[in-house]
């Protein structure tokens, strides 16, 4: 079987970090933590599990781009890599899976699996998240950071975007399938996920990042995520200025207009009950909500471009 590398990525996870290195010992070649400026142990407790710690230099801005390509450089002669995001655990029997499909079928260039949500039940914001992870297994075209990667397939699109503050793991995936590999997710479960949200205001940034991260990825491809810009561009700008504008001279026209939440709201939460999901109203409501804040992080990213500002990361937690 291939050589296995596993690449962690964090910053400030405390605990989580612990337990994701836990998951991972005795499981690969080379273990690589890239610490992109923590304030607290994560780096002494990665070197007290093993692995090799990479500082990332802080005085420009970090990225979960540029600490998975900084780990990536610091790995030896590397053949399959798994990426893993500090904040998640690995399910070991994954790995052999992983391992299996890509060897049993060359042109895949990445797999993944299915990430879970640790403590789903502890908020409405993690329960959304769990149901996010969730998606059928087959050919894709994008997957998040937790992925299993053939290394002569990064090597030849150059690895990540540094540049990307976030969806930077799919434009990865979108240059890679331009290039001509395949992408695959298998039905196995592949990591535990903490996403520890349990306030209004972490959802809200997270979900201004995968507005700005929309929006930087579509300059570079801009077929990709044309359906969730044209929903935030409608429901969070065109809506609410012909509500106002129409409340002015056709009241009636502006209540007409508003019906279009609720009915938006109802017809995600019949989706959701299909899914068998608990408490679909909740979700059903924040999912409704999100084109506000994706709208504000997509127009966040296009104000930085055009003054040519610096782009930071967007944290939630």
């Amino acid at each position: 079987m291939s050589s296995i590398d596993v690449i962690l990525i964090g910053r400030n996870e405390g605990d989580r970090l612990v337990a994701a290195l836990a998951s991972v010992a005795g499981v690969a070649r080379q273990i690589v933590y890239v610490d992109s400026g923590s304030s607290d142990e994560s780096v002494a407790n990665a070197r007290r599990a093993g692995a090799q710690v990479i500082e990332l230099d802080t005085s420009t801005p970090v990225s979960a781009a540029r600490a998975r390509n900084a780990g990536f450089a610091a790995l030896r002669d590397p053949d399959i890599v798994q990426f893993i995001d500090g904040d998640c655990m690995l399910v070991p029997e994954y790995l052999h899976a992983a391992c299996a499909r890509l060897e049993e079928e060359p042109a895949l260039g990445l797999v993944t699996g299915w990430r879970s949500e640790i403590h789903p039940e502890a908020s409405v914001y993690n329960r959304l998240c769990d149901w996010e992870w969730r998606r059928p297994a087959g050919p894709i075209l994008t997957c998040g950071g937790d992925m299993t990667v053939r290394a002569s397939a990064w090597r030849g699109i150059g690895g990540m975007n540094p540049t990307a503050i976030s969806s930077e793991d799919e434009e990865f995936c979108l240059r890679l399938g331009k290039a001509g590999w395949q992408l695959e997710r298998i039905p196995f479960e592949m990591t535990r996920h903490d996403a520890a949200m349990h306030r209004f205001g972490q959802w809200w940034s997270r979900m201004v990042r995968a507005g700005h991260g929309f929006a930087q990825v579509s300059a570079i491809h801009p077929e990709h995520s044309r359906a969730e810009r044209r929903r935030a561009l409608i429901y969070a700008l065109v809506l609410p200025l012909l509500i106002v504008t129409s409340a002015l001279f056709a009241p009636l026209a502006s209540a007409l207009l508003f019906l279009a939440y609720p009915l938006n709201w109802y017809r995600t939460l019949q989706a959701l009950r299909r899914e068998r999901l608990q408490r679909p109203a909740r979700l059903a409501a924040l999912i409704t909500l999100s084109k506000f804040p994706m709208l504000f992080g997509m127009a966040w990213y296009h104000l930085r471009r055009l003054r040519g500002h610096p782009v930071r990361i967007i944290e939630y937690k």
